[in-house]
């Protein structure tokens, strides 16, 4: 039996041998157009290729020992039905495939959309309403325009970017940090089954790799690569979203930031990325602008969230103001929530300055806050803390 009659056995057989990276992986594929004339070639056309390593050249010419893992892998793949795109597929994705170090092949659940563009948004896992808010807003704005949205699907941002790309019927990739038969985290299981339905969940690593910290950078370097631009809505300095937007930058990719409250640790991440330069974003047409040649198709106004605002340039149309309050008003609130409820805003309050600026008794505010939370109408956060309510 042919060892290679399986074509994508060669791929996972390359990906077994030890200190072989995606860089000198990508060389060796570039020029042997094959991973079954990689495994075959001499040691001394193999000395030829960039950066390779005389235990890579080893471990390539004794690859049969390798043989067993590869074919183990596969047949878990195939058992569980999940696709697979290799790097010399005609529907890898082409943004991706420039980069410096792209994965050799990808597993994945779902269907590859190759002709419409990418948008990354990303973000802090621990997200103000604020944020959440403002990232499912600009991805059901983004998909209905043509874009797929793609994240990480991670807790906070990442999830509500997913969430508005298909509450308007739009596409949304999920790019994982994990196997595609562990999804992290295990509460968005119910989302990776609706996404599938119409868009993808993507994966890098082993099917039954675990959500290893060390995965979620290199996972990074993928939804940047696919991207034409990569939208940071709240990180804080330190985070794997800055990750995302670096490797976006050095992609040659755009990189926007949405500006959040000078006070919220959650925003000085994005307020960095836009002293360096990144786009600031208001609204979707701030990235539409940069990015309109990579659209394909007309915007789609009637598929968008009915309580969202429209467009800026629409007369009679007033724009929000981070961190400003909009005014609501609901038949169901008396006197006091009302007065308890303008003192509130999209960014989370202690309780302690919600009743110096109400001027009411503490147990009155509570109560009333109480109220209000169960009207929908408030948000409350730990270590009490409470917001306006986005829904």
């Amino acid at each position: 039996m042919d060892l290679f009659s399986d074509k994508n056995l060669p791929w996972f057989i390359l990906k077994e041998i030890p200190d072989l990276g995606n860089r000198v992986y990508k060389r060796l594929i570039d020029r042997f157009l094959a991973p079954e004339n990689v495994l075959t070639a001499t040691e001394c056309e193999l000395k030829k290729v960039k950066g390779i390593s005389i235990r890579v050249i080893k471990g390539i010419q004794e690859y049969q020992k390798y043989l067993s893992p590869a074919k183990a892998e596969l047949n878990q793949i195939y058992s569980h039905k999940i696709k697979i795109v290799t790097l010399t597929d005609p529907s890898y994705p082409s943004l991706l495939k420039k980069i410096i170090d792209p994965p050799p092949y990808l597993t994945y659940m779902g269907s590859l959309d190759t002709t419409a563009p990418c948008i990354s948004i990303v973000g802090s896992r621990n997200a103000t309403s604020y944020g959440l808010n403002v990232a499912e807003h600009l991805a059901a704005s983004m998909a209905a325009t043509g874009f797929q949205v793609v994240s990480g699907l991670a807790r906070g941002i990442d999830t509500a970017a997913h969430r508005g790309a298909l509450k308007v019927h739009g596409k949304t990739v999920a790019i994982l940090g994990s196997g595609l038969n562990r999804i992290y985290p295990k509460e968005n299981k119910s989302l990776v089954s609706i996404i599938k339905n119409s868009g993808t969940i993507m994966s890098e690593f082993k099917i039954n790799s675990s959500p290893f910290p060390y995965n979620f950078p290199i996972r990074n370097r993928v939804i940047a690569g696919l991207s034409t631009g990569t939208l940071v809505v709240e990180a804080e300095q330190r985070s794997g979203s800055l990750i995302t937007a670096r490797l976006a930058g050095e992609y040659n990719r755009e990189v926007f930031a949405v500006p959040g409250s000078i006070r919220s640790t959650k925003s000085r991440g994005t307020h960095s990325l836009l002293k360096q330069g990144a786009k600031l974003v208001e609204n979707e047409m701030d990235m539409i602008d940069e990015l309109s040649q990579f659209i394909h198709v007309h915007p789609k106004p009637q598929c968008r969230p009915q309580s969202q605002p429209r467009h800026r340039d629409q007369p009679g149309t007033k724009r929000a103001v981070p961190g400003k309050s909009t005014e609501k008003k609901s038949p169901f609130m008396d006197k006091e929530q009302g007065l308890v409820y303008k003192h509130l805003d999209s960014y989370p309050k202690h309780i302690d300055k919600i009743i110096e600026s109400a001027r009411m008794d503490s147990g009155l505010v509570t109560a009333n806050l109480l109220d209000l939370e169960l009207k929908g109408l408030v948000q409350r956060h730990p270590g009490n803390y409470y917001s306006l309510s986005e829904e």
